[in-house]
């Protein structure tokens, strides 16, 4: 028999709402997808630090530190990138229902992924495609990535020869070749305003 059916969801008498209550704010997830080197996790820190220092309760998942624990066993294959998305998907809907604005920092190269976490969070998932040129990616290279990739030394590197699916209707589109990150972060926290995503409960 498979053990799954014998699986079933355990209620609880303390539930989001009344999480969000308590932390005087909307849950939601910002999440940021681009290119390596688009500045996805430069973005996604300024964002939290700003929102931090208006008393905001955040979380932010970065597609590097992850794969130091929760995903050490992946590897960088079509599949183990879907299983990557997964689970944090999976994560962030449950720092969702824990009351958190959470900000996810991701390559997230499929759209199909991208828009599975959509519907696990229906009306909370706000898509930023960081979508700076790929030769100012390359350009700039922060991690030696792109050097290795060309030299042959990385296989699947996303943006050369494998593909990153762009979103079709993202949120917010934000080029970091021509905005700077604080003019772009303040126009995610606009568009989160605008939201009423950080906005206290009740008020």
């Amino acid at each position: 028999m498979d053990g799954r059916r014998q699986v079933q969801w355990s209620p609880t008498r303390v539930d989001r709402p009344q999480r969000s209550r308590l932390k005087g704010q909307e849950p939601c997830v910002v999440w940021f997808t681009g290119l390596s080197g688009a500045g996805k996790s430069t973005l996604a820190d300024t964002l939290e630090a700003r929102l931090h220092a208006d008393g905001r309760h955040t979380y932010l998942l970065d597609g590097d530190n992850l794969r130091h624990g929760l995903n050490r066993d992946l590897g960088f294959s079509a599949d183990d990138r879907r299983e990557n998305i997964r689970r944090v998907g999976e994560v962030a809907a449950l720092m969702v229902d824990a009351g958190l604005i959470v900000i996810a920092a991701f390559i997230s190269p499929f759209r199909a992924d991208r828009d599975a976490i959509r519907q696990l969070l229906p009306g909370r998932f706000i898509e930023v495609h960081v979508d700076t040129p790929l030769e100012v990616c390359e350009r700039r290279d922060p991690k030696g990535l792109y050097r290795k990739a060309r030299a042959g030394q990385l296989k699947d590197f996303t943006g050369l020869d494998s593909p990153f699916e762009a979103p079709e209707s993202a949120e917010l589109r934000i080029d970091t070749s021509r905005l700077g990150v604080e003019d772009a972060v303040q126009q995610i926290l606009d568009h989160l305003r605008g939201r009423q995503y950080p906005e206290r409960a009740g008020h």
